[in-house]
């Protein structure tokens, strides 16, 4: 894909850097080197914990942690069916930062993940292979959208991503309506992340998830489309391609997955009755 404009960074003063942090650096230009500064996105061991029991270490930037505690609890099955969150408690230590979970008492972990889970891995710390591919319910219903929300929603993504912006080094998932225009967005060093955070944000709002789509910066992995299924999220877009695993599993969870999602073009892999396509202007 050609490059967009480019986008200009705002003075430092009128940036929220959260998640980022100031490093010095020699940058070398055209041969000649200088001491410089860049800022780089955080990178920090989070653990998330169930009333206590812990179930997984995973690499995030560290913001927007109670809505990836919600996304993550619901993605991963961590709460028996019908138990309630109550109180999500963020604790900052030396080596990182714990997430517990207060749930009542019909809460429960599901297993445990012995080993951590880096930020670009989505089942890292998985024991088992019914652990790596689950197959959530079909996603039925949704809503109907047409090529312009897609450009429309892309468009509006690359100005909502202000920690990319600062370090070019995070990926960010983003929620639309119908007409494609975006109200909520969540960045985070690892795509899975960002769209835990974003779908515990939507839970914690109560947004409709029938009445739009998610747009996410990165690749559709097979964990993507489990993530969107499980939050009932019935359209997927994302910029990069599928993987032939997405796509099988799209199909089979009546998820619409749209891949490659560029300016003036898209590939659509699965659930195509969602996607409605624009007349082409005549000549």
């Amino acid at each position: 894909m050609p490059p967009g404009p480019a986008i200009p960074v705002p003075p430092e003063d009128a940036v929220d850097r959260r998640g980022a942090s100031r490093r010095e650096v020699l940058r070398v230009e055209r041969g000649e080197a200088s001491m410089d500064h860049d800022w780089l996105a955080d990178e920090v061991p989070v653990q998330v914990s169930v009333n206590g029991q812990a179930f997984a270490v995973m690499m995030a930037t560290p913001m927007d942690l109670e809505d990836f505690a919600w996304g993550f609890a619901a993605s991963e099955g961590l709460l028996a069916e019908g138990a309630q969150i109550d109180d999500i408690h963020v604790r900052e230590h030396f080596e990182g930062i714990t997430l517990d979970i207060v749930a009542d008492a019909s809460a429960r972990a599901q297993g445990e993940r012995p080993m951590p889970g880096r930020s670009g891995c989505g089942i890292c710390g998985s024991r088992l292979l019914e652990d790596v591919v689950r197959q959530p319910e079909p996603v039925k219903g949704g809503p109907i959208i047409d090529d312009g929300a897609i450009e429309r929603a892309l468009g509006m993504l690359r100005e909502r991503q202000p920690m990319n912006i600062v370090s070019g080094a995070v990926h960010a998932a983003a929620w639309a309506n119908e007409q494609g225009e975006i109200s909520l967005v969540r960045e985070d060093v690892g795509r899975h992340n960002a769209l835990d955070k974003l779908t515990g944000a939507m839970a914690r709002m109560s947004v409709d998830v029938s009445r739009g789509f998610a747009v996410v910066t990165s690749r559709a992995s097979y964990e993507m489309v489990t993530k969107s299924a499980s939050a009932r999220i019935a359209i997927l877009v994302a910029i990069s391609a599928p993987t032939a695993l997405a796509v099988q599993l799209a199909k089979s969870c009546e998820v619409t997955l749209v891949g490659f999602a560029r300016p003036g073009r898209h590939v659509v892999y699965s659930g195509g009755q969602r996607v409605r396509r624009t007349q082409p202007r005549s000549r």
